[in-house]
Order: C-alpha cells, then sequence, then structure tokens
C-alpha cells in the first residue's frame, strides 16, 4: 500500500456547494495539483477559516474528482463548528488543505468480482469514490445505503448515476425504503455471491457488516473514523485497536482496514 509520508500543503477554492439533504451539504474545492495525487478512500485534512481558536483541520474523505477541472467533491454532514463553517464557506473562498493521506480501497482486478457497498450517513462519501472506479475497471456493484430518517437521506441517485446495479435505501424511523438498519437489511440477504463487501458509517454499523461479512465467508474492507489531530501519523490519536493485539493509527495505516483484523 502506498505511504503517506509524501503528504504535502496544497491551496484551495470553494468552486460551488449545495445542500443535498437536511445538514448534509456538498462542496467542491479547486485544487488542480492535490486532485491528480488522490486515490478512492483516501482523505484530506482541510483547513477551515473563521475561527482562529481553532487550530487542528478536518479530515474529510471525498466523493469525487475531476482531473480536468482540477476539483475534488466533498460532501460533509454539518454536525460540528468546523464542518458548518466548511458548508458556509463562500464560493470564491480559499484556505488550505494537506494530502493524500492515508491508504485506500484495495479494489478488485476482475471484472469477474461482484461487490457491495454498504453505507450510513455521510459514509457514502468514500464508497462513492470507490463506486467510480469500480466503474470504470467495468466490476459490477450493488449498494445498501441508510439514515436515520428520508430527510436526511442522499446518495441513492448518485450510486444509480455512477452504475450501481441496485441500490436498496434503508431508514432506522421506515420513512423511506427498508424499515430499519442497513445491518438488519443485510442479514435478510444472500451475501455469497459477493466476492467483497465494503463498508463506511457510524462504527456500530461496520461492526455488524463485518460480522454479517464473516459470516457468509465474504472478505470486507471497513473505511474507519477517528478522532486524529495530524493526518499523518505525527500526534498518535488516531489509534485503531487490533485483533492480533496492540494498535495501528487510522491516518497512516488506515483508514481503509481488512475488517477481521479490527478489534470491535
Amino acid at each position: 500500500m502506498e505511504s503517506t509520508a509524501r503528504v504535502h500543503l496544497y491551496d484551495f477554492i470553494v468552486t460551488s456547494k449545495a445542500e443535498l439533504a437536511e445538514e448534509i451539504w456538498r462542496v467542491v474545492i479547486c485544487s488542480p495539483e492535490l486532485s491528480r495525487t488522490l486515490r478512492a478512500g483516501q482523505f484530506i485534512n482541510v483547513d477551515v477559516p473563521g475561527d482562529r481558536s481553532q487550530l487542528l483541520r478536518i479530515p474529510l474523505s471525498f466523493a469525487s474528482i475531476d482531473q480536468m477541472a482540477g476539483e475534488i467533491e466533498l460532501v460533509v454532514a454539518t454536525v460540528g463548528d468546523g464542518t458548518r463553517r466548511l458548508a458556509a464557506m463562500a464560493v470564491g473562498q480559499g484556505s488550505t488543505v494537506v494530502g493524500p493521506c492515508g491508504n485506500g480501497w484495495r479494489l478488485p482486478r476482475s471484472e469477474e468480482s461482484r461487490v457491495l457497498l454498504v453505507a450510513g450517513g455521510v459514509g457514502i462519501v468514500p464508497l462513492l469514490a470507490a463506486g467510480r472506479e469500480l466503474a470504470q475497471k467495468g466490476i459490477a456493484f450493488e449498494a445498501v445505503i441508510g439514515a436515520r430518517s428520508a430527510s436526511q437521506l442522499w446518495g441513492e441517485q448518485e450510486f444509480m448515476d455512477i452504475g450501481a446495479s441496485s441500490v436498496l435505501v434503508c431508514t432506522d424511523d421506515g420513512s423511506k425504503g427498508f424499515h430499519g438498519f442497513t445491518t438488519q437489511a443485510l442479514q435478510a440477504t444472500d451475501l455469497t455471491p459477493f466476492s467483497l463487501i465494503m463498508s463506511c458509517g457510524p462504527a456500530p454499523m461496520m461492526a455488524g457488516v463485518a460480522a454479517c461479512a464473516h459470516k457468509a465467508h465474504v472478505f470486507c474492507q471497513v473505511s474507519l473514523e477517528q478522532m486524529m489531530s495530524c493526518g499523518f501519523g505525527a500526534c498518535h490519536t488516531c489509534n485503531v485497536a487490533m485483533v492480533a493485539g496492540g494498535y495501528k493509527f487510522c491516518c497512516t495505516d488506515g483508514p481503509v482496514f481488512n475488517a477481521e483484523e479490527v478489534l470491535w
């Protein structure tokens, strides 16, 4: 896997933004040089202006890259001060970003593979990037996505647009699609036709996905989210407990891990 030793500091400007769902915003930034270095599953560390008392950058996955335009599509949930300030940035406003950070998805090479993408909330973001690469490789994939309610749901059309053969929608309150969690939907699904399951979302959801994959003997990768300060292995705050003992860093060893290796 690629090392994050080559992370660099880049400038960016916001080129567009739009609200996708309740408290979910798409923010497109332009950073041509950075856009040429990222691969699906990696993340970037964004310095969001507006509050000098906040010294830490915000680690964010990306949904798509347009290398011709030099643009990177971010989707954020405005659940904290930093993400709210990012969503509030004006078109044309700029700042800096560190990247590319971490190790991305390990995608299958065979067109005979069949992949299932399972996401909750903004966990959809890195899986959209993965789906685009799968489509480019001619690899069939399906998606299961979840949210608390229909008002917070997004991603169904986005997955269909990039070539998903099906998208199963789940909402906790039953306001759209399957009434229940994504993991409950998986428990009612035959997973054996899949050669790979990829998941990102809340930790309890990913633990449930990992358990379903293990039971079906399907290899599973998960993209973890941990609190972090630096994004390149210096601060040692994003430790991930491993089954074999000890810890790995989410920022440099991950954020993508073999689900069997994570101590849930």
